[in-house]
């Protein structure tokens, strides 16, 4: 069962990429990510996604997944399906941060990301469940 940080907790200030973190292994191709943002300052923004890859090196032009922009602190979750891309091994993240308005135009924000596998059987009783309310 995979459960681990696709971002460590860290403060930055520009663009960068985490660690790849190989999913082969999941017997589950669901993930849950949790972005949880602890310090921010005000008129910044902050885009986190997620790339895909088969080797762990060469990472897809495209982002297979990516939360909404954010502005402020808080935590949230996004369900991260890799069954429709069967080729891919590993996972990393990608994230852009912007800052506008008055005082530095430098943009700072502390923040990590978790990846936890989702099991099967929590799949499996979800999607009843949806069904049966549909």
């Amino acid at each position: 069962m995979i459960d681990t940080s696709l971002v460590a907790a860290q403060t930055v200030n520009a663009k960068g990429d985490g660690p790849a973190i190989d999913v082969s292994g999941a017997t589950s191709r669901v993930f849950l990510v949790t972005l949880a943002i602890t310090k921010i300052i005000e008129q910044e923004s902050l885009d986190l996604s997620v790339y895909g890859s088969a080797d762990g090196t060469t990472w897809g032009a495209k982002s297979i997944a990516a939360f909404p922009q954010k502005f402020y602190c808080g935590e949230t979750p996004l369900l991260l399906d890799l069954t429709a891309h069967p080729d891919v091994k590993f996972v990393r993240a990608h994230w852009e941060v912007a800052r506008w308005g008055r005082g530095t135009e430098t943009p700072l924000f502390e923040f990590g990301a978790k990846l936890k596998e989702v099991p099967a059987n929590i799949l499996k009783e979800a999607t009843a469940e949806a069904n049966a309310m549909a």
